[in-house]
C-alpha cells in the first residue's frame, strides 16, 4: 500500500513526531510511505535528519543530483526507481519532480520517501495556500498513493482538498482520506476572524475526507461542537510515543549521572518543562506562580529543556527576577536525550493553554515522574487529578503554585500517582500500537472511499 504523509513543518513537536513514528511504523511493515512536508527553518529543531537517515535492513548512500532554482528537495526511498521520477517526464520543469535526492544502494530496503512542498508554509496567505494546493495535487496525481493522511491544520485543510481533488477525477476512487487532528486551531487565544476563518475551513475540509483521526477525544467533542464533520467520521487513536527509552530512564544511577552533568545537586528539587519556549507555552506562569518560592529556596531549580522564538524575552525576565542561578536551561535537546533530562526531574510541570495530547505528560509518566499541568484540550485524559498526576485550571497561577508545592511536600503521594500513569501509559501509548489502530483506519477508510 503506498501512503503520503503530509505535514506542514517537520520540527521537533508532538504532531510531528508522531507523524514520523507513523511513518517509520508503516514502513516496517512494508507498506511504500512518503512524506511531504513545508520548508523547515527557526530554532525549533527539525526531525528530517532522522526520517532521511530511516532504513530498514541495510545503508545507503545518497547522491544528490545539481539542484535547480526555486525548486524542492525530495529524497527517495524503497524502490529501484524514484517514483515521481518514473512515473513522470524525467525533464519536467515541474519542481516538485525535477529536484531532489536519489537514494542508491540497497534498494531492496523499506525507508520513508520525503518531499519538500515549497509553498507549504503555516502562517496564512493566499497566494502561496493556492501554489501549495496545485504542488500538492500534482504530488499526488504522480504518485498516485492509496492513502492520504494529512496532519496539522494548513496541511490538512489544504491537502484535503488536493487529494479529494483528485480523489473524485480517480476511476478506482483512490486514495483514500484520512485526516488526524493533533490539536484544534481555533481557540479563545487568538481573534474572532482567525477562529471563524479556521472553522469555515475545517467545516470545508472535513466534507472532502472519509476519516477524521483523533489523538484525544477532547477532539472530536470540541470539533462536532463546531458542526465540523459527522460523528461516523471520528475515531480516536492514542498518540503513539517510543516507550522503551522513557521507562529505561528511571534507573538511579542514570538519574545521578545527568544531575550531574547539568550541575544539579543531589537534594535539588527539580521543577521541569519539556517544551518550545515560545508563546501560549506557559513559561511566563511558572515564573509568576513560583517567583518568591525560588527566592527562598536555593535548592528549587527550573529546568527548562527546548528552545524557541521567545528564548531572549524569556531569560531576560529570569535576569530581572534575579533567578539566573536557578532556572537552567537546556537549548535544544536531540529526541533521544529528552528521557534522560526527564529523568532528572522531580516533576514535570506543563502550563500549556493549547494541546492536543500532550506527549511531554505521557513521557513523564513513562519515566515515572509525576506531572503538573493545565487542564486544556486532550490532557485531562492522560493526567487525571490526584490519580496521575495534578491538573489546574489554565492560567491559574497560584493554583499552578499551589499544586507545585503540595507535591515538593508529598514525595510518596507523588510517585504513587506516577507509578499508576507508567503502568497506563506503557500499553496505550505504544507507537506499536497506533500504528496497528492506523491499519485498521486505513482499511476502513479504503472501504468508504
Amino acid at each position: 500500500m503506498r501512503i503520503l504523509h503530509v505535514s506542514t513543518r517537520l520540527i521537533l513537536g508532538g504532531s510531528q513526531e508522531n507523524t514520523v513514528l507513523s511513518c517509520e511504523g508503516q514502513a516496517r511493515l512494508g507498506h511504500d510511505v512518503h512524506l511531504a512536508f513545508g520548508p523547515i527553518y527557526g530554532p525549533e529543531g527539525s526531525l528530517l535528519e532522522r526520517v532521511e537517515a530511516f532504513c530498514v535492513g541495510g545503508e545507503t548512500t545518497r547522491t544528490e543530483p545539481p539542484a535547480q532554482a526555486g525548486g524542492a528537495e525530495h529524497a527517495t526511498g524503497s524502490r529501484e526507481e524514484d517514483p515521481l521520477l518514473a512515473q513522470g517526464d524525467r525533464n519536467t520543469e515541474d519542481p516538485l519532480l525535477a529536484q531532489g535526492a536519489l537514494l542508491e544502494g540497497a534498494l531492496k530496503e523499506s525507508r520513508i520517501t520525503t518531499h519538500v512542498v515549497p509553498s507549504l508554509i503555516r502562517a496564512i496567505n493566499p497566494v502561496a495556500d493556492v501554489r501549495c494546493y496545485f504542488q500538492l495535487k500534482r504530488l499526488m496525481r504522480t504518485l498516485k498513493p492509496d492513502i492520504v493522511h494529512t496532519h496539522s491544520s494548513k496541511a490538512g485543510i489544504i491537502g484535503r482538498a488536493a487529494a479529494w481533488r483528485v480523489c473524485t477525477r480517480s476511476k478506482t476512487g483512490r486514495p483514500a482520506i484520512i485526516h488526524t487532528i493533533h490539536g484544534p486551531p481555533f481557540h479563545r487565544y487568538q481573534s474572532r476572524l482567525t477562529n471563524l476563518v479556521y472553522v469555515i475551513s475545517e467545516r470545508f475540509a472535513a466534507r472532502r475526507c472519509h476519516t477524521i483521526v483523533s489523538v484525544a477525544d477532547a477532539m472530536t467533542s470540541q470539533y462536532l461542537a463546531r458542526n465540523i464533520g459527522e460523528p461516523r467520521q471520528y475515531t480516536t487513536v492514542r498518540s503513539g510515543i517510543e516507550t522503551e527509552p522513557f521507562l529505561n530512564a528511571t534507573a538511579p544511577e542514570n538519574r545521578a549521572r545527568i544531575r550531574r552533568e547539568l550541575n544539579l545537586d543531589e537534594h535539588d528539587f527539580v521543577i521541569g518543562t519539556v517544551a518550545r519556549l515560545a508563546e501560549l507555552k506557559g513559561h511566563d506562569d511558572l515564573l509568576d506562580a513560583l517567583g518568591d518560592d525560588l527566592r527562598a529556596n536555593p535548592h528549587w531549580k527550573l529546568l527548562w529543556v527546548g528552545d524557541g522564538w521567545w528564548k531572549d524575552r524569556l531569560l531576560g525576565r529570569v535576569s530581572s527576577l534575579g533567578l539566573e542561578k536557578q532556572v537552567i536551561t537546556t537549548g535544544l535537546v536531540p529526541p533521544e536525550r529528552v528521557p534522560d533530562m526527564i529523568a532528572a526531574m522531580d516533576i514535570l510541570v506543563h502550563p500549556s493553554y493549547r494541546e492536543g495530547l500532550p506527549r511531554t505528560v505521557v513521557q513523564a509518566l513513562l519515566c515515572g515522574v509525576c506531572p503538573i499541568a493545565y487542564e486544556v484540550d486532550g490532557t485531562g485524559e492522560v493526567c487525571q487529578d490526584m490519580v496521575t498526576g495534578r491538573l489546574v485550571p489554565p492560567g491559574d497561577t497560584q493554583r499552578l503554585g499551589d499544586a507545585i508545592r503540595w507535591a515538593a511536600q508529598h514525595r510518596d503521594e507523588r510517585e504513587v500517582m506516577a507509578k499508576h500513569g507508567q503502568a497506563m501509559c506503557r500499553n496505550i501509548y505504544s507507537a506499536e500500537t497506533m500504528v496497528q489502530e492506523l491499519e485498521k483506519v486505513y482499511a476502513d477508510a479504503l472501504e468508504r472511499a
